[in-house]
């Protein structure tokens, strides 16, 4: 206890926990399961935290939440806990047995802190060392778009939560360190498919036909040229294409062809401008070549957005349990994260935790050879378990 007659450090409570926790990850990690079908990784979690005495609730479908401690909740910390169709390549004796699904974004990660952090605030609760509600949210479905966080919301789990944390790995920042800013963290993320349909013929005679490849030529150069000319540049609109597909010969216009991409943007009320302009402007390039449009655009997720109350609660804690030179200033991400639900709903802030092992290999995510550093796991739940100490201290001296 310090001066004040507050924890000086959660460590004591925090660090007994990592052997077990360490073999916690790596048996979720050795059996990835998608999104809404994290059956058994819910069951190991279930089974983690009614071991150590609590009595956690099962969501409607996959997903999981445990209050920890009494009185009206302080705070609640979100674990997302699925993983991606991508093949692992890490050589790990704890690889993913579940061939073409691993966790390759770090979700093993989060899942463990969490019930760390859970497990060492019951250890402090039982001792009389907690003096307030904590809940801590496991949530199915990140990677799928909307977003499980949705059904979070739909179930009524965040109702009686007046704040919200969550963490997610980075790959750029050494273990130790975190990243944390105020505002936009991450993007607003949309998915786009247009189909393109036309007449076809022959390439010596396009003015026979509609042309499809130049005029999908013109959509894919065109549109993200002309939302960037009729938004806020500062809102930071990206259109990229990840597909264009059409034809099957040198010699033959086709009648048919498809665009597919994503739409980003860093502003929420200009990410819903954008949506509406879309459609009309991806229309209007099109209309001189004469060819069909359907569109598919499907909304993703809005942009998470840091509250400067909930980063300094993070940043706070850091500086108490790691010292001031442990934060950075991390950038802007254009991925998206479905955390923005909640963030919408209440006041929130998202940390970034470093996994990359001082002065080894930067990985990136969604990529099958990432291999985060596992110390990570007992930085994030010291972090956020004071955190965690930290809100609930602040609310009590409201």
């Amino acid at each position: 206890m310090n001066e004040n007659g507050k924890l000086a450090s959660v460590q004591q409570w925090t660090e007994p926990l990592v052997p077990a926790l360490l073999d916690f990850r790596r048996e979720l990690h050795r059996n990835p399961e998608l999104s809404f079908a994290e059956f058994q990784s819910t069951a190991r979690i279930l089974s983690a935290l009614r071991e150590a005495g609590l009595d956690p609730v099962p969501m409607e479908q996959t997903g999981a939440f445990v209050d920890v401690g009494r009185g009206p909740i302080r705070l609640g910390l979100r674990a997302d806990i699925d993983a991606l169709p991508v093949l692992e390549e890490t050589g790990l004796e704890f690889a993913s047995m579940t061939d073409g699904v691993a966790h390759a974004c770090g979700h093993d990660i989060h899942t463990t802190v969490m019930l760390g952090v859970a497990l060492a605030l019951k250890s402090m609760d039982d001792a009389g060392a907690l003096h307030g509600k904590i809940r801590v949210i496991f949530q199915p479905a990140e990677e799928k778009l909307p977003g499980g966080a949705l059904s979070v919301i739909e179930q009524g789990i965040l109702d009686e939560v007046p704040r919200v944390l969550a963490l997610h790995c980075d790959p750029r920042i050494d273990v130790g360190k975190i990243g944390t800013r105020i505002g936009a963290i991450t993007s607003a993320s949309d998915t786009i498919r247009i189909e393109v349909n036309g007449r076809g013929g022959h390439t010596s005679r396009p003015h026979l036909t509609e042309d499809l490849v130049f005029a999908m030529s013109q959509i894919a150069t065109q549109v993200p040229a002309v939302l960037g000319r009729k938004l806020d540049v500062r809102s930071a609109v990206s259109v990229v294409w990840g597909q264009i597909h059409a034809g099957s010969a040198p010699n033959a216009i086709p009648a048919t062809g498809y665009l597919a991409g994503t739409m980003r943007c860093l502003d929420g009320e200009v990410w819903y401008a954008a949506g509406e302009l879309l459609d009309a402007t991806v229309r209007q390039v099109a209309a001189p070549y004469g060819v069909e449009i359907k569109m598919q655009h499907t909304r993703g997720v809005p942009p998470v957005i840091n509250a400067p109350a909930e980063t300094a609660l993070i940043e706070d804690a850091a500086r108490r349990e790691f010292g001031a030179a442990s934060i950075e200033l991390t950038p802007q991400s254009m991925g998206g994260e479905d955390f923005a639900w909640m963030t919408q709903k209440v006041s929130g802030a998202m940390l970034r935790l470093g996994t990359r092992t001082p002065g080894g290999k930067t990985f990136d995510l969604h990529r099958g050879d990432y291999n985060p550093d596992e110390r990570s796991i007992s930085v994030g739940v010291r972090l956020m378990a004071a955190a965690a100490i930290q809100a609930i201290d602040e609310a009590l001296a409201n």
